[in-house]
């Protein structure tokens, strides 16, 4: 069948299994050339398929025990994150680190090792997974954690699938008192005033900026910065505290034709860009918005990557060093401005420290940004990534789609790390997928 990631690009025709059970999986592991794991396709470019080999994980979707002293959850790869809420925050409790959508799988949660609103505070999702057990290329389950099987525990998280086959693991849960979050917005009429913004407010659980990257000049980078706390009882008016875990069910919409890429225009996005940031602004402050649409906004329009056009969109996300996350930002802002490239989805977060074997974050400023798929956006992506390169920064595989193995390279000193782990463990031959491929991982 032919598959590709959420971006709709590239794609590729794959032969898909779907095992039901352990053993079946094993078969499969052990008798392919080589395989690939796959949630529910929510990686944007092609790191979950492989032509020959791509293994579907929905049907290994069990969640396994919970122990409520800890908030522990142990649970199967294939189970969704919107399972995990809907089946425990009824209960008082809340994914630890969650990324912008529920639709996507614990195995690919912890494969990209996601990060969510809170990184700057709580780090990416390795900071609430106590263990994971993972099959080899010899059909072996090897149990891996912070205290065993340290090696294969630092690689999984973040290698994008490259070092086996997830299978499952045990994550803990934040505790809440109810399923709505206090959201202030605070505008930013420039890249300056949003960053002033996050550093000064370090000590918010979630931070997150819409950003207008067709802003120029005095513009440049204008933002609305929205801060976020879970709500408490006490916060909530007394209807709504009589059941502190209720809120209004969603109308989603639906997007059933593709977008024409023409109706995406510079003059169309700039005026969009320019209403939204004044509608925000002028909203400005505090209010209580339920869990659902603080952190899933997307979620609730149905095939909203059809808005991009039939020839699918690339996102580009990468992160800067704190100490030249402007003068990074600044020239990828003024390059998109200039070439009029819009896009709608353009994301802002501050991230905290970290160090780890190969996963994306780092401290500083990560940069998202979705385009149609077009031969100028292509050549504009490749412009990102030059500035990306010059200014220290690197890429989010997750979101990768296009670009090149130098490329990677010359933004990722820990690569001929990882390639020496992927030969020395057996994973190279066993595990790959077309993004491997292309990036020679």
């Amino acid at each position: 069948m032919k598959l590709s990631g959420w971006g709709r690009y590239p794609v590729v025709d794959a032969r898909v299994h779907a095992p039901r059970d352990v053993a079946a999986l094993r078969v499969l592991v052990q008798s392919q050339a080589s395989v690939i794991a796959r949630g529910n396709g929510r990686a944007y470019g092609d790191s979950a398929i492989n032509p020959s080999a791509t293994i579907a994980m929905r049907h290994l979707n069990r969640l396994l025990a919970f122990d409520p002293a800890a908030g522990l959850l142990t649970a199967e790869a294939g189970v969704i994150l919107g399972d995990i809420i809907t089946t425990f925050l009824p209960r008082g409790w809340f994914p630890m680190v969650t990324p912008g959508t529920k639709l996507v799988t614990l195995g690919g949660m912890i494969a990209a090792d996601i990060h969510g609103k809170n990184h700057h505070k709580d780090g990416s999702f390795r900071a609430c997974v106590d263990w994971i057990e993972v099959m080899g290329a010899d059909g072996e389950i090897r149990r891996c954690s912070a205290s065993e099987n340290l090696d294969l525990f630092e690689h999984t998280l973040g290698s994008m699938g490259l070092s086996g086959i997830i299978l499952r693991a045990a994550i803990r849960l934040r505790r809440v008192e109810t399923g709505w979050i206090r959201q202030t917005t605070v505008p930013a009429p420039n890249l300056e005033a949003a960053m002033a913004a996050f550093e000064q407010a370090l000590d918010a659980t979630y931070s997150v900026a819409w950003i207008d990257c067709l802003g120029t000049g005095r513009n440049l980078g204008r933002s609305l910065v929205m801060l976020g706390e879970h709500a408490v009882v006490a916060d909530l008016p007394r209807d709504r505290a009589r059941q502190p875990f209720a809120t209004p069910a969603k109308r989603k919409l639906t997007v059933r034709l593709d977008v024409p890429t023409f109706a995406l225009n510079r003059l169309g996005v700039r005026a969009f860009n320019a209403l939204y940031y004044h509608a925000g602004a002028r909203k400005a402050g505090r209010k209580l918005v339920d869990w659902d649409s603080y952190f899933y906004p997307l979620d609730a329009i149905l095939d909203w990557n059809r808005i991009y056009g039939r020839r699918g969109f690339a996102q580009f996300q990468c992160v800067f060093p704190l100490d030249g996350s402007k003068q990074g930002l600044c020239a990828l802002l003024e390059a998109t401005a200039k070439a009029g490239a819009g896009s709608f989805l353009a994301v802002l977060k501050r991230f905290g420290p970290q160090e780890s074997r190969f996963s994306f974050p780092m401290e500083g400023y990560t940069l998202a940004l979705d385009f149609p798929v077009t031969a100028g956006t292509l050549a504009l992506l490749e412009n990102l990534d030059r500035i990306t390169v010059e200014n220290g920064g690197r890429f989010y595989l997750a979101k990768d789609s296009r670009m090149s193995a130098e490329t990677l390279r010359a933004s990722d000193s820990r690569v001929e790390s990882f390639i020496r782990a992927r030969e020395d463990n057996g994973w190279m031959t066993r595990f790959r997928s077309v993004q491997a491929e292309r990036l020679s991982i």
